[in-house]
């Protein structure tokens, strides 16, 4: 039996998140959630953002846990979350209008995030917005000595792994047609990078 997941880095960055995904997504439409995860932003989001409708993903191994979520939130504009693989050749959808995600750019490998990017060229609709929340690294250097520390931590999870240049994000959503429009310091660290697909 799956136990609902719960993360506490989730509860901590929620609130300020969704004040900058508000003014991104003012439209009703269809938003992906890129690595949901626990679930817990889904169902927040979700539910502070009743005119959108919210399509959780994830590997296969995180989907039960993200329902859980799911379905005690009971929310009418949350969906049950679909398996997403960001290397996938085929994702579970057509056009995509809305995306976000969260503290996944430095869980994937360099290889990864090239693919995602390549993949959202072809996904996203025209003027489409884009959030990715997390920490990226400017100029060639951390921006804190704690970042510096979870970079060290999150190559010794996996050495593929690693916090990811901002001017390289930049430049791989390019290629794909996909301009930065907004870059928001966030707390702990971290960044809100909105893009909108030209």
């Amino acid at each position: 039996m799956t136990n609902k997941p719960f993360s506490q880095s989730c509860e901590n960055n929620k609130a300020p998140i969704l004040e900058i995904i508000r003014r991104a997504f003012t439209q009703p439409c269809h938003v992906w959630e890129i690595g949901s995860g626990t679930g817990q932003h889904a169902c927040y989001f979700a539910k502070h953002l009743p005119y959108l409708q919210w399509h959780p993903t994830d590997r296969a191994e995180n989907i039960a846990g993200i329902n859980l979520w799911q379905q005690e939130s009971n929310l009418p504009n949350l969906h049950p979350a679909l398996i997403l693989n960001v290397t996938d050749i085929l994702w579970p959808c057509r056009a995509i209008a809305a995306i976000f995600t969260a503290n996944t750019l430095h869980i994937m490998s360099e290889e990864e995030v090239r693919i995602m990017f390549m993949q959202l060229g072809n996904y996203l609709s025209t003027q489409a917005k884009l959030c990715i929340y997390g920490p990226f690294n400017y100029f060639g250097a951390y921006t804190s000595q704690s970042n510096a520390q979870f970079d060290i931590w999150l190559k010794h999870q996996h050495p593929l792994s690693g916090i990811r240049h901002f001017e390289t994000i930049v430049a791989l959503a390019l290629e794909s047609n996909i301009k930065l429009i907004e870059d928001v310091e966030m707390p702990a660290n971290n960044r809100l990078l909105v893009f909108q697909k030209a």
